[in-house]
């Protein structure tokens, strides 16, 4: 196969295309209403850095025979995430994520494994010299070859180091994280509630000081031993510094862990000497440090707490202690409708519940109804709201529901004042007015406003607390009607009482 026309300028044009495409992927996703361009520029960027590395990879070893390799991954990999992507339901898609995150930090480990190995396979080192030598033996001359290792340079071992420590790390805590999401699981550690014991934070600190230790003595000495004993401490750190996390902070996991494998790859990128590898990885590492900085606004959380990880343990001693058992005003969703029919502006506050009823293709179908009737309906979207970042965003991205009845937090809660109701599915937490008062455990994290609206109704299918393991003391407001059930059958019974 002649790759002559492949030459490094050209590889080097086609991965600066590539990042271009990556960057504007980034600036659509900023916002609904660019995201598909963004997601278009993001898949164009993908296939051109794939498609030049496996050019780049025929011309440097000269024959094509390890392209059918290349393919293989490329079928194998392309087809199953094609498969998973369309069986995913919308309440599994933080599942999905923090499982393609473990994979991108499982790469890392792989990779950094085999430069270790072998270096020279990717032009870390030059190839082994061949010393013959001949023994005489016996039965006559036998001939022995031994290799000539040359040694990885220190710069090199530095990156390897990182790259595969925070690929550890980032697989270990995907999976840790994945299990939380689930919610199906048995095994303690992947239960939602935080696991903590007695001196956590300094066990985590000396297995923290001891890797990076080994990762020096590595990076000095070249030691495999050195290596492989940092992989193991750092799979055990990914566990460690996740399993304090409860639910309630699983979407700040998720950006985090995003963040994670963004550097693990950069690492990697270093020391394979690849640029595409560098600018994709870096764009991911900063991209969702940024948004766990944000996130960490909205949950009033330490940034970094999140980073050192065990940032979801103060929300436990919330949780002790049977609830108080108080009187609420309840309805029916012919209730609600009637409220809704009478209102002049609604604000929509929809949280995970509305998510696990797939109930967003009712909840437009309402919306429309009372548009229809000449009322002004909006959508108030918190940062966190669900499991993962955007994860509102997304679900009424899927119902149809236009972009510019969406609004975020900071731009809605001014109105809250003057709706005439407020209407909150399956939210719970980033609705509590506890988030005011000075001792609780969410005191200080931003909230939606909607106990400011002149009437409340709120949809759940018990009084359950959410995450917090708080009362939400909005629930028993004289203004708030709570009508309980499934959230899609009590919306698609509201839109048949609404004449």
């Amino acid at each position: 196969m002649n790759m002559d026309f492949v030459s490094m300028n050209l590889v080097t044009l086609m991965y600066l295309v590539a990042s271009v495409c990556f960057i504007q992927a980034l600036k659509g996703l900023s916002h609904p209403t660019t995201s598909i361009r963004g997601n278009v520029f993001g898949m164009t960027g993908m296939t051109i850095a794939v498609l030049t590395t496996a050019a780049l990879i025929v011309k440097l070893s000269g024959s094509s025979m390890g392209m059918g390799w290349v393919l293989a991954g490329l079928v194998v990999g392309g087809g199953a995430g094609t498969l998973m992507a369309q069986r995913v339901e919308m309440t599994k898609m933080p599942e999905l994520v923090a499982f393609m995150h473990s994979m991108i930090g499982l790469a890392a480990v792989f990779i950094g494994v085999a430069a270790v190995a072998e270096p020279w396979a990717f032009g870390i080192t030059p190839a082994p010299q061949e010393l013959i030598t001949k023994v005489q033996t016996t039965s006559g001359v036998v001939i022995t070859e031994l290799m000539q290792r040359f040694p990885i340079p220190a710069g090199n071992r530095l990156e390897l180091f990182l790259g595969a420590a925070i690929g550890a790390i980032t697989f270990s805590g995907s999976v840790i994280a994945f299990g939380k999401l689930s919610g199906k699981y048995k095994f303690r550690l992947f239960q939602g509630t935080p696991v903590s014991f007695a001196g956590q934070h300094m066990l985590n600190l000396v297995l923290g000081l001891v890797m990076i230790g080994l990762g020096l003595m590595f990076v000095m000495t070249e030691s495999w031993t050195a290596f492989f004993a940092m992989l193991a401490l750092s799979f055990v750190m990914g566990v460690l510094i996740i399993i304090p996390i409860g639910g309630a902070d699983m979407p700040v996991v998720v950006s985090m862990l995003n963040s994670y494998s963004g550097w693990a790859a950069a690492g990697i990128g270093f020391s394979l000497n690849n640029s595409m590898l560098i600018i994709a990885g870096s764009l991911v590492g900063s991209s969702g440090a940024i948004l766990s900085y944000i996130m960490c606004k909205a949950m009033n959380r330490s940034f970094f707490s999140v980073i050192l990880g065990g940032f979801g343990a103060e929300a436990v001693t919330a949780v002790a202690g049977a609830q108080e058992q108080r009187p609420v005003k309840s309805g029916s969703a012919d209730d609600a409708a009637y409220i809704l029919s009478n209102a002049e502006t609604v604000v929509i506050v929809p949280g995970y519940g509305l998510a696990v009823a797939r109930a967003q293709h009712a909840v437009n179908e309402l919306a429309e109804k009372l548009m229809h009737k000449g009322i002004n309906v909006k959508y108030a979207i918190h940062p966190v709201a669900g499991r993962m970042p955007g994860h509102m965003n997304v679900l009424l991205a899927e119902a149809e529901v236009p972009y510019d009845q969406v609004f975020e937090m900071e731009d809605i809660n001014g109105e809250f004042g003057q709706a005439d109701v407020a209407i909150v599915l399956g939210a719970n937490d980033v609705v509590n007015p506890a988030a005011l008062e000075k001792g609780s455990s969410i005191y200080g994290m931003p909230i939606l406003e909607a106990y400011k609206a002149k009437t409340v109704i709120v949809n759940k299918r018990s009084m359950a607390s959410g995450y917090a393991g708080l009362d939400n003391e909005l629930f028993y407001m004289d203004k708030t009607m709570m009508v309980f059930g499934d959230a899609k059958k009590v919306v698609e019974d509201m839109v048949k009482a609404i004449e």
